[in-house]
């Protein structure tokens, strides 16, 4: 099932969402939505499919106030739940979301929804800052561990690679 725009918001009170993240992806769905119908505008060979990048823009963060099984991480307790509730597709769609994952072809974006997605939760905190000024700002982050820091230092060059690829769409 994909829900429909107001049962993805359901969503959000059922689960708390706080109000920051509701911003943060009402406003990556908007992004999202604004580069996908400018690419299938500019290339109608392209197809995308908009109601599933919408609930997936919407519910890409569900999880941030779920409590976790042990061993589980952000993804993954959002697609557990999406999952429960039916909504396999979408739960499909979320679970790499997650910055790290684009370095792993097996796990990297591939369809239109998952690279709209993934590119524009890169470019979006509470308003749309770009990919560099997101970088920066995770870079930043004192208590980020150097482990992680040097995970975004080698994706980097991969998101910009995707920033590049949807740009030449638009």
């Amino acid at each position: 099932m994909i829900p429909t725009e107001e049962q993805a918001k359901a969503l959000w009170d059922i689960y708390h969402l706080p109000e920051k993240k509701r911003i943060h992806s009402q406003r990556v769905a908007d992004h999202a939505l604004f580069i996908a119908n400018t690419i299938m505008k500019n290339h109608p060979e392209i197809k995308i499919h908009l109601p599933l990048l919408l609930a997936g823009c919407l519910l890409h963060d569900i999880d941030k106030t779920i409590s976790r099984i042990p061993g589980e991480k952000h993804p993954q307790t959002g697609v557990r739940v999406l999952r429960e509730r039916g909504m396999d597709e979408v739960a499909d769609l979320i679970q790499y979301h997650s910055v790290q994952y684009i370095e792993d072809s097996k796990t990297a974006p591939k369809t239109w929804e998952e690279k709209l997605l993934f590119l524009s939760d890169k470019m979006v905190k509470q308003d749309v800052i770009g990919v560099d000024e997101r970088f920066s700002l995770w870079l930043s982050e004192g208590d980020l561990p150097g482990s992680e820091k040097a995970m975004l230092r080698r994706v980097y060059p991969l998101v910009k690679a995707l920033e590049q690829e949807i740009s030449l769409l638009m």
